[in-house]
């Protein structure tokens, strides 16, 4: 009768590791689908910026390095995404990815002030469109972030929370790193209007 409860509790607790253990994959790809949804725009916004940049030459011919800067920016990013996105739980991937976007950011935003100062460029109609499908998907990609960060957020703390932590542990399921923008000012989309 004993043998029977022993080998009753250890099915039982087999099948409790098993559930707490498909719950994590579960979790985990969620989180890796998540960042797939960021990856589908970030890809859209990085072949913007050349039909962005190519507009803008004829008006900005002075302003050459400002559009080195930003096929540059550009151009980091992306790899920075190509990297994150072979492995989202790779935490120094996802930084690296971070100080990309902040980078790209940053001279997006030198790009739209220099833009600011050539009324006719402002006024082109092919400019007027790359402005608004930027900012749509400057919009899609907050949205994106914010559903991979929630579910970063539900994966690390199942991972953490016990007893799933010991299996966590045994298992090797690693935090996933969250998608933040560090900088204050970073945190806003660029401005995109040339009205």
């Amino acid at each position: 009768m004993a043998g029977w409860v022993v080998l009753g509790f250890i099915i039982a607790l087999i099948l409790f590791v098993i559930s707490i253990y498909n719950r994590l994959i579960t979790l985990r790809n969620r989180f890796k689908n998540a960042f797939a949804q960021i990856d589908v725009q970030l890809k859209r916004r990085y072949d913007l910026i050349p039909n962005l940049v190519e507009t803008a030459k004829a008006y900005l011919k002075h302003e050459r390095e400002t559009l080195e800067a930003v096929i540059a920016a550009r151009n980091t990013a992306s790899a920075a995404a190509n990297k994150a996105s072979a492995d989202p739980s790779d935490a120094i991937a996802m930084k690296g990815l971070v100080g990309a976007e902040q980078a790209l950011s940053g001279v997006l935003g030198r790009l739209f002030a220099v833009v600011e100062q050539y009324p006719d460029l402002k006024a082109n109609e092919n400019m007027a469109q790359l402005s608004e499908e930027l900012t749509s998907t400057e919009n899609k990609v907050a949205f994106a972030r914010q559903a991979y960060n929630d579910s970063v957020m539900t994966y690390n703390t199942a991972c953490e929370k016990f007893p799933n932590s010991v299996i966590s542990g045994t298992f090797n399921f690693k935090a996933a790193e969250l998608f933040e923008i560090e900088a204050v000012e970073e945190r806003k989309a660029p401005q995109v209007s040339f009205s």
